[in-house]
């Protein structure tokens, strides 16, 4: 990996990739590319069995770079580009095989909330907020990302004011599952990350597949497919270990591949 605009390390197979382009993490070209280059990497990564984002000191992201996003149209084929590439920030993550803990250390703007909307879990520092300013400053995009985690009338206050919610709100209706003072957000997300990343890789590995196939599939079609999953789990080694450690009473010891 790189390690230029976005820092990673992995320990005790928890991939921290730490967003860090100094002054407010502004998704320029290096940068978003830089990020999706990431997430390919670490999908093939088996010492990482969860990946933890954040960014640097008290700023999650302010968006798009604005400056270069002016430039965008120069040539043919530009805007098309650009385009496909910004869709892939969040795809990349949704399409993850690995669950995706957002740990938002500050403002998250606009384009800056991809990681956080496209996450598994969420949690946030309470001098975080969450903004989407496209109204503002002659851009669209983001309302689908935007009504999907957050409800009916608050998604569109935030895409049709650019209302900023703070993350003790957030918190307080259930769209983040914690809001901590900075110094205590970070442990808080290894607490969880680590938790997960203790699990059967196989076994996360599926349950990513059911988590991004079932969202939104009808529940009986849904629950079918996730007893395929469970037929599939079944007959690899992980389980089996697992029901040796449940009898055992000790806790199991699975491989680091699926």
């Amino acid at each position: 990996m790189r390690n230029e605009l976005i820092k990673v390390t992995i320990q005790d197979k928890v991939a921290i990739v730490k967003m860090d382009s100094p002054p407010v993490n502004a998704w320029s070209l290096a940068f978003t590319e830089e990020f999706i280059e990431v997430f390919d990497e670490l999908y093939d990564t088996p010492e990482a069995r969860c990946i933890l984002v954040t960014g640097r000191e008290k700023m999650f992201s302010a968006g798009a770079d604005i400056k270069q996003r002016g430039a965008v149209g120069a040539k043919p084929g530009d805007r098309t580009r650009h385009m496909r590439r910004m869709r892939e920030v969040g795809n990349c993550i949704m399409e993850s095989n690995k669950p995706v803990i957002a740990a938002v250390n500050g403002p998250a703007l606009g384009v800056g909330m991809a990681p956080i909307v496209n996450a598994d879990i969420i949690l946030a520092s309470d001098n975080a907020f969450f903004c989407m300013p496209e109204i503002d400053i002659g851009l669209m995009g983001g309302a689908r990302h935007t009504m999907k985690i957050f409800p009916h009338s608050l998604a569109r206050r935030m895409i049709l004011t650019g209302y900023r919610l703070p993350a003790a709100e957030a918190y307080r209706r259930g769209i983040i599952e914690a809001c901590v003072p900075l110094e205590e957000l970070m442990p808080a997300a290894m607490e969880i990350a680590l938790n997960i990343a203790s699990k059967s890789p196989k076994a996360i590995g599926l349950a990513k597949r059911a988590i991004n196939t079932v969202e939104n599939m009808p529940l009986r079609d849904g629950y079918r497919f996730e007893q395929n999953l469970t037929n599939e789990m079944t007959q690899h080694e992980d389980s089996k270990e697992a029901m040796r450690a449940f009898l055992e009473k000790r806790k199991p010891v699975f491989k680091d591949t699926e």
